[in-house]
């Protein structure tokens, strides 16, 4: 059986552990965006994307959605997969195209402390030359992240810097030179962190 141009969706809010009554919403997906959606859970593995067809059902974004399941032939898929990007360990950082700076702890699985948006860093004080953004990425290209890996939730590569006395060091004095006062106290939270992520984006459409 050939793979479904469209599929009907049901979805509502995800509560783990409690009895909601909200209303289910119905929607009629096309099949790339399903597998967007599933791609951002599952990464781009055939079998695990192929079992999530079959179960109908995933949680994303505090959203559980439900269709009917269906078997995919497992060539189709990957040729449908394949629309979509793959990692690029290779690629290197381009502080251009970063959009957000993620804080996280360390450990086996990191823990998002907070998000840093480009525009929110980017807001230049009185009397300064250059925002806390562009020294922010003038610090990650001279100490130059590794590739992490491709997001398909974010739509982006995905670049970790691991954080030393020295760049934590240069980060709070950049800080407290450029950004205002509402960046300079999230940018408090590097006590904490382990690393901070780069998202850098790549095109906007789904093809490589």
């Amino acid at each position: 059986m050939p793979l479904p141009e469209t599929i009907p969706v049901r979805y509502t809010d995800e509560e783990a552990g409690y009895v909601t009554v909200r209303p289910i919403v119905k929607q009629t997906f096309q099949l790339s965006e399903l597998l967007d959606m599933i791609l951002s859970v599952a990464g781009k593995d055939v079998a695990r994307v192929k079992q999530l067809l079959h179960s109908g059902t995933v949680v994303y974004h505090f959203f559980r959605y439900s269709w009917n399941g269906f078997d995919a032939d497992e060539q189709e898929l990957a040729a449908e997969l394949a629309r979509f990007p793959d990692a690029e360990p290779a690629r290197p950082f381009a502080a251009e195209q970063c959009t957000v700076a993620i804080l996280e702890t360390g450990g086996v699985h990191p823990r998002l402390i907070v998000e840093l948006p480009r525009a929110a860093a980017s807001k230049r004080r009185l009397f300064r030359g250059q925002s806390f953004w562009d020294r922010l990425m003038e610090i990650a290209s001279q100490d130059k992240p590794c590739y992490h890996h491709y997001s398909y939730g974010r739509r982006a590569d995905l670049y970790r810097l691991d954080l030393d006395g020295e760049n934590i060091l240069e980060i709070i004095q950049a800080a407290q030179q450029f950004a205002p006062r509402n960046v300079r106290e999230t940018m408090a939270a590097l006590q904490g962190a382990a690393s901070i992520l780069f998202v850098c984006s790549r095109s906007a459409n789904h093809s490589k």
